[in-house]
């Protein structure tokens, strides 16, 4: 499955569903899911209701998302993440960047 792209919130968010796998073979569709981010945009969500597994490169991916888009003012969360999801943002500390719901 690729990674599906929508807006919600009359565009003001941005929900990114990364699909069973967020690993290394995502990293440019990942990046085109934000890269032309509507000016309306205020949040974005990154959707992990349906991975099963996540590597160190996901990792990056979520953190290079944010460095890039720095310079707009933005909310980030992490949503419905699966228990052993969850246990591998936790213990790298994402809650400190990353509004985990």
């Amino acid at each position: 499955m690729e990674i599906r792209s929508s807006y919600q919130n009359q565009g003001q968010t941005l929900v990114i569903d990364v699909g069973t796998k967020f690993d290394f073979s995502k990293v440019e569709d990942f990046r085109n899911s934000y890269d032309k981010v509507d000016d309306d945009v205020a949040h974005i969500a990154v959707d992990l209701s349906q991975t099963e597994y996540m590597d160190s490169s996901a990792l990056g991916m979520l953190l290079n998302m944010q460095k890039s888009l720095a310079n707009k003012e933005l909310s980030y969360s992490i949503e419905n993440a699966r228990p052993q999801v969850a246990k591998i943002l936790k213990i790298s500390r994402f809650d400190k960047k990353f509004d985990i719901k």
